[in-house]
């Protein structure tokens, strides 16, 4: 069986490696703190993008484009953040400047 590793303290590691790549981050919602999946918010030049915790094919941990193929603008980040919420009360939701809407900790994407 896999280790995993707090949501609470994943969450601490993400926005300390954003501020050390010059992301800087910041916690949106504080979920579970032993549990809470993330949502992670990537504020970049052609608008946001939301990413979703998800498995690869093979089991392992991946991140999603939740909110879709092509960046959105806030209004639709915040709707797609608030149906997730409403579906799991325990997420965190963390956001990042992301330039290059990508994700300042190593990340499979798919």
């Amino acid at each position: 069986m896999e280790a995993r590793i707090k949501a609470g303290l994943w969450a601490s590691m993400a926005i300390r490696m954003g501020d050390l790549a010059g992301r800087p981050g910041a916690v949106l919602r504080k979920g579970d703190p032993d549990s809470g999946g993330i949502l992670c918010v990537l504020r970049g030049r052609e608008g946001l993008v939301v990413l979703s915790q998800t498995r690869d094919a093979e089991g392992r941990p991946a991140w999603m484009r939740g909110s879709g193929a092509t960046p959105v603008d806030d209004a639709a980040a915040d709707a797609y953040v608030a149906r997730q919420v409403k579906r799991d009360p325990d997420l965190w939701v963390l956001e990042f400047e992301a330039p290059d809407l990508l994700p300042p900790f190593e990340a499979v994407l798919i």
